[in-house]
């Protein structure tokens, strides 16, 4: 789920922020991946946002169902600077893809939810 946009990273960031929020997600940590790249490389690189967003009551209810499941939370959603100056690209992972490497397909409606919520937030930014 992904969508380029015609503003600079820092606007396209606030804005993931705020409509994960509207959606319902908490982000529950944010990696600046440029600054780890000079940090650890000294190379520089694109303006490059992990989010960790979760929603806490769609988590909770999957962890029920499938323990192991924390390996592969929270969903992740990137905010970069796109090929273009003063272009970014906002983009989410699709739930169900994520899923069904859990081999539960119990898992299958949360996973439908959090693709609609994740695409709302998408196209929300």
């Amino acid at each position: 789920i992904s969508r380029e946009l015609g503003i600079p990273v820092a606007e396209a960031l606030e804005r993931t922020r705020a409509s994960l929020q509207r959606e319902g997600f908490g982000i529950l940590f944010e990696i600046n991946l440029d600054e780890k790249m000079k940090e650890k490389l000294g190379v520089d690189f694109r303006r490059y946002v992990i989010l960790g967003a979760c929603n806490p009551g769609i988590a909770y209810q999957s962890l029920q169902e499938e323990i192991g499941l924390g390996l592969l939370l929270p969903c992740n959603v990137i905010v970069y600077e796109g090929t273009e100056t003063g272009r970014s690209v906002v983009a989410a992972i699709d739930a169900r893809k994520m899923m069904e490497v859990t081999g539960n397909a119990k898992l299958g409606g949360a996973a439908a939810e959090v693709n609609e919520m994740l695409e709302r937030v998408i196209a929300g930014v």
